[in-house]
C-alpha cells in the first residue's frame, strides 16, 4: 500500500509539473452612460398639437472575464433605462415572443432595475471560436435593417485566410416548457429557431460579407395553425478610398409569413420584402460632407402578399425626430402620428419607406463639432385612398463637444415639415409640424 501511495503521489507530481502555468483571471470593464433631456412639441403631428418634455436615462456595464489564454466569458447588463422621476413599470403578462432581448426596443416595457443582456463563453479551437450562451442578435453588416437585442445562440467562426465563415444557430423562443397559449405548447411544435450560415472578406481598405438565414417559427401553431418561415439574404460591403467611406447593404426576404398546417385552416399567405441602403461621406480637412439612402419595401393595402421590408430600430439614426427608434423608446412607445388619420407605426420601424438624407459637418476644434442635415422621406406605397405618400421633410442640427475624451454634450434640434401622407384618405384633415430639442450627456468607458 505505501509503495502505491508513493506512486501515485509521484505521478501527481509528474502531472502538476507538466501542466503549463496560467496566471490568473482578470476582468476588463467597458460600458456607457447618458442622460438625455428632450423636449417635442408635436409628436402625435395633429393640429392642435401636443408637447412634452422629460429626462431619460440608461447605465450599461459589460465585463470581460479573462479566464486563459483563448477562454474569455463576457456579461453586460442595462440598469436605470427610464425616464427620470417616472413610476415604475412592470411587465405585462405577454410573452414577447419576437426578441428575447429588449435592448432599446420600441413598444416594449424598459426596466428600471437591472436587466441582464449577455452571459456567454468564448473559446478557440483547433477547428474554430466557439461563442455560446446569450449574446447579440439582429445585428449584421451596416447599420441598416438592425433591431439589436440579445438571443441565446451557438455560433462557430472558422478563420480561412483573409475569409471568416460563421455558423449560427440561435433559439428564438422555446414552447416545450410554457402554457401560456390556449393550447398546451407541448403537444404541438411551437418553437422558434433561426439559422445563419455566411463569411466575412477582409481586404485592404474595409470588408465585405454575406449572410444567409433562415428563420422558421411556429409560435403560432398551437392556436392559430400556422408557422412563418422566412428566408433572408445580406450582402454588405464597408470600403475607404482615401478621403471617402463607403458603405451598403442589401436585405431581401422571402418564403411565408403565413404557412397553415392545411388548406382548410387558412390560405398561405407569401413572403416578399426587400430593403436597400447606401452612405457616402467624404472628409475634406476639417470638414465632411455625406449622403445617404435608405429604402425598405412596404404595401400596406396588399393583403394576399407581405411586402413589408426589413425593420432598422436604434442603431440606423439618420433623423432626429423621423424614425428615431431611441426616441421611441425614451417617450414609452408612443407612436409618431398618433393625432392624425394616418397613425402607422411603419414609420417609428423605417419600414415602406423612401429616405433621402445629405448631411455635412464641421470639427471646429479637435474637441467640438457642428453638423446639419436634411433629409426627405416618403411612403413605397400608400395606403389605397390616401392623399399622398408624401411623409415630409426634416431639417437638423447638432453640436458636440468633448468634455473628456470619455464624455461628451451634445445640443441638437430638428424640425419636420409633415407631409400630407398623414391626412390619410382626406385633405381636409388637419396636421401640423413638429420641432425638437434636446441634449444629451453621454460617458463611454
Amino acid at each position: 500500500m505505501k509503495k502505491l501511495l508513493v506512486a501515485l503521489l509521484s505521478l501527481g507530481l509528474i502531472v502538476a509539473f507538466a501542466m503549463t502555468a496560467s496566471a490568473a483571471p482578470s476582468v476588463t470593464f467597458s460600458g456607457q452612460y447618458y442622460v438625455n433631456g428632450v423636449y417635442e412639441n408635436n409628436r402625435g403631428l395633429g393640429d392642435p398639437t401636443e408637447s412634452r418634455a422629460f429626462f431619460w436615462t440608461r447605465t450599461r456595464v459589460q465585463m470581460l472575464f479573462n479566464i486563459a489564454e483563448g477562454l474569455t466569458f463576457t456579461t453586460r447588463f442595462d440598469a436605470f433605462e427610464k425616464q427620470w422621476g417616472s413610476v415604475n413599470r412592470s411587465s405585462s403578462t405577454t410573452e414577447d415572443k419576437s426578441n428575447s432581448g429588449k435592448v432599446n426596443s420600441t413598444a416594449v416595457t424598459l426596466q428600471e432595475n437591472i436587466e441582464m443582456e449577455y452571459g456567454f463563453v468564448t473559446f478557440a479551437t483547433r477547428i474554430g471560436r466557439f461563442v455560446v450562451g446569450y449574446q447579440d442578435a439582429n445585428e449584421w453588416g451596416t447599420v441598416f435593417g438592425d433591431t439589436p437585442g440579445s438571443r441565446p445562440s451557438a455560433k462557430l467562426l472558422i478563420p480561412v485566410g483573409p475569409l471568416t465563415l460563421i455558423l449560427k444557430l440561435e433559439k428564438g423562443y422555446e414552447a416545450d416548457t410554457t402554457m401560456y397559449t390556449s393550447t398546451p405548447s407541448r403537444l404541438t411544435d411551437g418553437d422558434q429557431n433561426i439559422y445563419y450560415l455566411g463569411g466575412i472578406f477582409n481586404f485592404k481598405g474595409g470588408n465585405a460579407g454575406l449572410m444567409t438565414v433562415m428563420n422558421d417559427s411556429k409560435v403560432t401553431r398551437p392556436t392559430a395553425n400556422f408557422a412563418t418561415q422566412i428566408f433572408v439574404l445580406l450582402p454588405y460591403v464597408k470600403a475607404t478610398f482615401g478621403p471617402v467611406y463607403l458603405e451598403s447593404e442589401l436585405i431581401y426576404q422571402f418564403g411565408k409569413t403565413r404557412k397553415y398546417d392545411s388548406a382548410a385552416a387558412g390560405t398561405d399567405v407569401d413572403k416578399e420584402g426587400l430593403g436597400f441602403y447606401i452612405l457616402a461621406k467624404a472628409n475634406l480637412g476639417p470638414a465632411f460632407v455625406g449622403g445617404q439612402f435608405g429604402y425598405s419595401s412596404g404595401d400596406p393595402s396588399n393583403t394576399a402578399k407581405d411586402k413589408s421590408g426589413p425593420v432598422s430600430s436604434t442603431s440606423w439614426v439618420p433623423a432626429l425626430i423621423f424614425g428615431n427608434a431611441n426616441l421611441t423608446s425614451w417617450a414609452y412607445g408612443s407612436q409618431m402620428g398618433g393625432l392624425t388619420a394616418a397613425a402607422t407605426n411603419t414609420v417609428n420601424n423605417k419600414q415602406n419607406l423612401l429616405l433621402y438624407n445629405v448631411f455635412g459637418g464641421m470639427n471646429v476644434t479637435p474637441k467640438f463639432v457642428i453638423e446639419g442635415a436634411f433629409s426627405y422621406m416618403q411612403a413605397d406605397k400608400a395606403p389605397t385612398g390616401y392623399v399622398s405618400k408624401d411623409y415630409g421633410y426634416e431639417i437638423d442640427v447638432k453640436a458636440t463637444y468633448k468634455i473628456y475624451d470619455n464624455l461628451t454634450y451634445m445640443v441638437g434640434a430638428g424640425y419636420l415639415f409633415t407631409g400630407d401622407y398623414f391626412k390619410g384618405t382626406s385633405s381636409a384633415n388637419k396636421i401640423g409640424n413638429d420641432y425638437l430639442v434636446m441634449n444629451q450627456l453621454t460617458l463611454n468607458f
